[in-house]
């Protein structure tokens, strides 16, 4: 067993090493690995370890528990560690920790070590530790993690703090840092550079300083007090704004709040800014809490708003032409403050921006241009006198008159235009209706251009739907089954009736006749047509309901114009014989109403009878209904047209039919009666009826079948008679046909025969003219590919010597290039180097030799000297006479100074 040492004093750890090492060692841990588990052991090596023999590589460590003592020591490597029966092994063969250069780690529980550095024991030599708590160890030797250690972390780098960044870090508890003193719940910053963590210090945030470019300002809040960076103090809460460009970091208590842009000015453009408290801005001006003002280009190009300023638009600049003006409520008086109701007129050419509380009267207005057949009507808001008349006018409020052009107007700000009046041109078939509101009377304007004065207006006539329905219809095309087509084509929202202002005017048809009734002069008027009504204020079209359909019903047609004829009316009437034979008649009655001479008494007499079709027809079917009643069946049946002409006509003196029935109540004329079909009411009389005509239409049939099979007898032997001849005659064509067939296919043998030698022939010749003409063709294309083929390569030679030619030639210029930098950068670093070393340096250095020499020859005392090497040649020629002259001057000198 070997013997157990003690540690050397400067090894901190309490650790016992082997006299013997063990010949085999392990390979080394990564230096970056600190958690590295223990050692693979062979097979032999596992054996030993359960005879309790323990080989521990270098730079490995164990945990032994010593049972007796109930102690654990750590024994290092490289060493061959037996074990006692009264130890074991807990922990181990384990890695030491390695802290590599610019690393760290973190280790809790760490060992107590006293002020030499060794680890404190305690009486049972168990190594004291400070519980929870932590220490930071950097850089050292591999060192072994003793009982009750441990690695909180990963061995770490150390965290590098670069410029424009810092570290938030908050002290946990009261600690000294060189002079500096940190208590518990402080903060700094730090940065930049290498940041060794402290058990004591957390970090908090890693900051990035923040850039402030050019027209930005950055708004901070500081959370507790503090001083900034100009020294200036901040309570909690409050706010600031930094304005200088480049980088700035926030202070430890500063918190940003946002990065604020500036606001660029124009000269179109201005700011209105508002205090949100009482302050005095960066113009030096005291601003009150809601005080508002303008900021524009002429004070400044950027504007940046202050924490106590915020911006409440941005107003563009009004700006008025020759032809514009704008009236301003509440203008601003000459001691800036609003003149709450008043008004301001502003005339072109002008521009200028709206101080605040200033708001524009419905925008910039152009100047009213009247032309001649354009006025204004305007009205006086207050007392004033009006100088735009001569004389001068006072005006009263309430007083209305009239400005006509041409001219060119701006209403004053007591004027108030109501509205502005154009000339009506009307034709003659045009009309307006106007109102005079002074004496309410209304009348009709028609053939003339009329311009409303200042005390009339237009009136709209009320018509009722029936009407303006029945003006949008044609009287002659909207009949029957064309009303409902013509409707939706003429049913427009925008047409002539929508301004019911204008005139109502009726185009009356020609041959009709329409009443208009005027309820204001009880009296009416008929118009007829072709002819145009014009409606007076007071007028209304009288509406015509009329009797429709077959059988005739009421109320079925609405109309304006009476249709004066001839026109025709359908009707169906159900009649019975005498014999009880139930009919149904469709009768067409022609009619035209006879006006005369159109008298106001013939022509009011027409539209007597609001409902002439159905009284009309009435009165037609009770004739025919009486007629029929007298007659049987089959009388009526054979005589009806007549029976019914007479019923209705009736009979002259002479007993001859009248020509036509007049209604005297509207001198309504019927001129003829056409019986379009009879048709039984009773189904049996209808069958009897039918089974009669369906009799008599089968023997006419028959009649005509057995004519038409005679004839087609007949038809069918001429036919076939004509069939045999043709027969006779196209055998005989046949014949012949078949001789000139003969003919014609034996002189088709003797020309083949003769033309396949002569096509044989000619096919040879041409075959062998094709052959010469092809090796002709041949050998000019062989030519032609071998002149390609030169002419390529010669192409290719020219373009690659023009290339080598360009390519060398740009070498040369990039040579050349390249040769006047490399000149240009040796001049100019020549010139710097000169420029830096100064020319006096410079005339120093070159005269240093001399300069030296006479220094120390002046310092021997000598006169001259002349120091030679002894093998090259002096000239004395001159140096006689040199010496005589130094010589002469130096009596001179002596002379001179002698008498002193």
């Amino acid at each position: 067993m070997s013997k157990r040492r003690r540690c050397p004093p400067e090894e901190p750890q309490c650790r016992s090493r082997s006299r013997s090492r063990s010949r085999s060692r392990s390979r080394s841990a990564s230096p970056l690995d600190c958690r590295q588990p223990a050692i693979k052991m062979s097979k032999k090596d596992s054996s030993s370890s359960s005879d309790s023999l323990f080989r521990i590589p270098p730079h490995y460590y164990v945990h032994v528990l010593d049972q007796t003592a109930n102690v654990t020591r750590v024994e290092v490597g490289p060493q061959t560690f037996i074990r006692k029966d009264n130890e074991r092994v807990i922990v181990g063969p384990n890695a030491m920790v390695v802290v590599p250069p610019r690393h760290y780690c973190v280790v809790e529980n760490p060992v107590v070590r006293g002020e030499d550095g060794q680890v404190v024991c305690d009486a049972s030599g168990q190594a004291r530790l400070l519980h929870a708590d932590t220490e930071v160890r950097l850089h050292q030797d591999p060192f072994p993690l003793y009982p009750g250690e441990k690695l909180s972390s990963a061995v770490l780098p150390l965290k590098v703090v670069p410029p424009n960044k810092a570290l938030h870090l908050r002290a946990l508890r009261e600690f000294k840092e060189g002079e500096v003193v940190r208590s518990a719940g402080d903060e700094w910053l730090f940065g930049p550079g290498t940041y060794v963590p402290r058990p004591e210090v957390e970090e908090v945030a890693d900051i990035k300083a923040i850039i402030i470019g050019p027209n930005q300002a950055l708004r901070l809040r500081a959370r507790l007090e503090t001083t900034d960076w100009k020294g200036q103090k901040r309570v909690a809460g409050e706010e600031w704004l930094v304005t200088r460009v480049g980088a700035y970091m926030p202070g430890v208590y500063e918190e940003v709040a946002k990065m604020v842009n500036a606001h660029v000015l124009t000269e179109k453009t201005a700011l209105l800014v508002r205090a949100t408290r009482t302050f005095t801005d960066s113009r030096g001006v005291r601003r009150k809490n809601g005080e508002e003002w303008l900021v524009r280009f002429d004070d400044m190009e950027t504007f940046i708003p202050d924490v106590y300023e915020e911006v409440v638009e941005e107003r563009e600049v009004t700006t008025l032409t020759s032809r514009q003006y704008c009236v301003i409520c509440d203008p601003v008086g000459p001691d800036g403050k609003p003149q709450l109701g008043q008004r301001r007129l502003v005339r072109g050419e002008k521009s200028f921006f709206l101080q605040p509380g200033e708001t524009l009267e419905d925008d910039v207005r152009d100047n009213y241009i009247l032309q001649e057949n354009e006025a204004l009507v305007l009205r006086a808001g207050e007392a004033f006198t009006d100088n735009t008349v001569t004389p001068p006018v006072t005006r009263r409020p309430g007083d209305r008159w009239m400005v006509t052009g041409p001219v060119e107007f701006v209403p004053p700000i007591e004027v108030e235009v109501v509205v502005q009046q154009t000339a009506i041109p009307l034709d003659r078939t045009e009309g307006i209706y106007v109102r005079n509101n002074r004496t309410g009377e209304v009348r009709a304007v028609c053939g003339q251009t009329y311009m409303l004065t200042q005390d009339e207006e237009l009136w709209e006539k009320e018509l009722p739907a029936s009407v303006v329905e029945l003006l949008r219809t044609d009287a002659l095309a909207d009949r029957g089954g064309y009303r409902e087509l013509r409707r939706s084509a003429t049913n427009k929202s925008h047409d002539e009736l929508s301004d019911r202002t204008r005139v109502i005017t009726y185009r009356v048809p020609h041959n009709a006749a329409v009443q208009v009734y005027d309820y204001k002069a009880k009296r009416s008027r008929v118009v007829f047509g072709p002819d145009l009504v014009m409606l007076e204020p007071d007028e209304q079209f009288t509406q015509l309901s009329l009797s429709g359909g077959k059988p005739k019903k009421p109320n079925t047609i609405r109309a304006l114009s009476l249709l004066l004829g001839p026109d025709f009316c359908t009707d169906i009437v159900t009649v019975e014989t005498s014999d009880h034979a139930r009919l149904s008649l469709q009768i067409a009655y022609n009619w035209h109403f006879d006006v005369g001479n159109k008298t106001a008494e013939d022509a009011c007499k027409i539209f007597s009878v609001p409902d002439f079709v159905g009284d009309a027809c009435k009165a037609i079917a009770s004739r025919v209904r009486g007629a029929v009643a007298q007659r049987p069946f089959d009388d009526f049946h054979k005589n009806s047209a007549k029976i019914i002409r007479q019923s209705v006509f009736g009979l002259d003196d002479a007993g001859k039919v009248r020509k036509q029935f007049v209604f005297p109540q509207n001198n309504l004329v019927v001129t003829s009666i056409d019986i379009q079909s009879v048709e039984p009411v009773d189904q049996r009389t209808r069958d009897s009826l039918q089974k009669s005509v369906q009799l008599a239409i089968e023997i006419t049939t028959n009649a005509q079948e057995a004519a038409a099979k005679h004839e087609a007898e007949r038809t069918e032997q001429e036919a076939r008679g004509r069939l045999e001849r043709q027969k006779i005659k196209d055998e005989a064509a046949a014949e012949q046909a078949r001789k000139e067939l003969v003919e014609l296919q034996t002189a088709c043998a003797a020309i083949e025969s003769t033309g396949q030698a002569k096509a044989e022939a000619q096919s040879r010749a041409e075959a062998a003219r094709i052959e010469g003409e092809a090796a002709v063709e041949q050998a000019g294309l062989k030519a032609r590919a071998a002149n390609i083929e030169a002419e390529s390569e010669l192409e290719r030679l020219r373009s690659a010597r023009e290339a080598e030619l360009k390519y060398t030639e740009e070498s040369n210029q990039l040579e050349i290039a390249r040769s006047k930098e490399m000149a240009n950068i040796e001049i100019e670093k020549f010139q710097q180097m000169v420029s830096a070393m100064g020319a006096e340096t410079l005339k120093a250095m070159a005269t240093a030799g001399g300069d030296h020499q006479v220094r120390m020859l002046q310092s021997l005392g000598l006169q001259s000297t002349l120091i030679t090497d002894g093998r090259t040649p002096i000239s004395l020629l001159n140096t006689a006479q040199g010496l005589v002259g130094l010589g002469q001057a130096a009596g001179t000198e002596s002379a001179v100074q002698r008498p002193r």
